[in-house]
C-alpha cells in the first residue's frame, strides 16, 4: 500500500516569486464574518476581491483517500469542523477496502449522485488519477488532490494541497544523522518500490546521506513493507537479526515500519538510533521513553481544514484558482522529546499560513 506522502511541492523562494507574480490577493474571511477586507493578524490584503465564503450552504464535500490508513483518520474529525465552520451544506468521509484505482472512481461517481459536488481525493494511482481528475472537473465539480499528487508534471485537478515527500525523507535522514553522531551505519525502511512516492523519499535520504561526505553509509533500502503492521514487523525483525549489531541508525518513511522499527528496536536492546513518520501514539509514546529518537510529522488536518475551505470558495464560484493545479507543501515537522508535547502548536500555525497563501497568492476571488 501507498504511502501518503506527496511527490515534489512548489515550495520555497522560486515558488513565491512565481506566485506572487500572479494580481494581488484576496483576504481571508469565513461564512458569518464581518466584511473589514482584514486579514489575519492585522494585515490588510491588496486587491479588490476577497475569500469570502458568503453562503457554503449548497456546498457538499467529499473527502475520499485512496483506501483505509491511519493517516487519513484525521480527515474524519477536520470535515467534521470544517463543515460547522464553513457552514456548508455536507461533508463526509468515504473509503474503498481496498486501494484500487477503479473502485475509487465507482466510489466517487456514486458520491457525486448523491449531490456531492466538491472533492477531495487522495488518488489510488499516481499514474492514472489524473484521468479520475479530469472527468470530475468536466462535470464541472472543483477537484482538490489531498496527501498525494499525481506523477509527473501534470494535474488535472484544480490544487494539490499535501506533503513534500523528499523534503520530508530528507528532515528524516537529518535528524537519523544527527541522533547517531553524524557517522555510522544507517538503514531506511519505506513503502512501495515502484511508487513514485517512494522514490522521492529514497532521494531524499540520499540527499542527506551524501552531505555527510561519506561519515554516513546507507547501509540498506527495505522497500515494499508498508502493507501492513505484520509484514512491516517480520521484515524489521529480520533485518535486526542479521545486521542489528552493524546498523547505528533507522530512518522509516512509511508508517507501518516506523511503528514496527520503534517496537523492535526497544525489544533488542540495539543501541540503534530511530527516526519514525508521523504521531501514531505508539511513536510518541517512544519518543518520551527514549527508544524512538525522533518522528517527522505531516499535517493531514490542514490538507483537510484547507482543502475544504478551498474546494467551497471554488464550488460557490466565489473565487478561481490562478494557476490550476499548483501544488502546496502542507507542511511536515521533526518532533523531539523536547517538543513532543507542544508541537501541534507549529502545526495549527502552519495550517493559518496556508489559508493566507491560499487568499493571498494562490487564489483570485471577486
Amino acid at each position: 500500500m501507498k504511502q501518503p506522502l506527496l511527490r515534489t511541492m512548489l515550495a520555497g523562494p522560486v515558488a513565491v516569486a512565481v506566485l506572487a507574480a500572479g494580481t494581488a490577493g484576496c483576504t481571508i474571511k469565513n461564512s458569518g464574518e464581518p466584511a473589514n477586507n482584514v486579514a489575519p493578524g492585522g494585515a490588510r490584503a491588496a486587491g479588490g476581491g476577497s475569500a469570502t465564503l458568503v453562503d457554503g450552504s449548497g456546498t457538499k464535500v467529499a473527502l475520499v483517500p485512496g483506501g483505509a490508513h491511519p493517516y487519513f483518520q484525521p480527515w474524519k474529525k477536520a470535515g467534521a469542523t470544517a463543515r460547522t465552520t464553513y457552514k456548508l451544506g455536507g461533508v463526509t468521509f468515504d473509503e474503498t477496502a481496498e486501494w484500487d484505482q477503479q473502485k475509487q472512481n465507482n466510489l466517487l461517481s456514486s458520491l457525486a449522485a448523491r449531490g456531492y459536488n466538491a472533492f477531495g481525493v487522495f488518488g489510488v494511482s499516481p499514474t492514472d488519477i489524473n484521468t479520475t481528475f479530469a472527468d470530475l472537473t468536466s462535470q464541472g465539480f472543483p477537484v482538490a488532490s489531498l496527501g498525494s499528487c499525481p506523477a509527473g508534471k501534470t494535474d488535472a485537478a484544480d490544487f494539490c494541497l499535501s506533503t513534500d515527500v523528499e523534503l520530508a525523507a530528507y528532515k528524516a535522514a537529518r535528524a537519523t544523522i544527527e541522533a547517531m553522531g553524524g557517522k555510522g551505519t544507517l538503514v531506511h525502511l519505506t513503502g512501495i518500490n515502484v511508487d513514485s512516492n517512494t522514490q522521492l523519499r529514497i532521494r531524499g535520504v540520499a540527499k542527506a546521506v551524501k552531505e555527510t561526505g561519506g561519515r554516513v553509509t546507507l547501509l540498506q533500502t527495505v522497500t515494499d513493507i508498508d502493507k501492513d503492521l505484520q509484514t512491516a514487523q517480520k521484515a524489521v525483525s529480520d533485518l535486526l537479526a542479521a545486521k542489528g549489531r552493524n546498523i547505528q541508525g533507522i530512518v522509516s518513511t512509511a508508517y507501518n515500519p516506523a511503528v514496527a522499527a520503534a517496537g523492535a528496536v526497544q525489544r533488542s536492546g540495539l543501541p540503534v538510533k530511530v527516526v519514525a513518520i508521523d504521531d501514531d501514539a505508539k511513536i510518541l509514546s517512544s519518543i518520551r521513553n527514549g527508544s524512538v529518537d525522533a518522528t517527522v510529522v505531516q499535517n493531514p488536518v490542514g490538507q483537510a481544514d484547507v482543502g475544504t475551505w478551498a474546494l467551497a470558495l471554488l464550488q460557490t464560484e466565489q473565487c478561481v484558482m490562478r494557476t490550476p493545479g499548483v501544488a502546496v507543501d502542507s507542511g511536515s515537522f521533526v518532533v523531539t522529546k523536547a517538543d513532543v508535547d507542544t508541537y501541534d502548536t507549529a502545526r495549527r500555525a502552519r495550517t493559518e499560513k496556508l489559508k493566507k497563501q491560499f487568499a493571498d497568492e494562490l487564489l483570485s476571488c471577486r
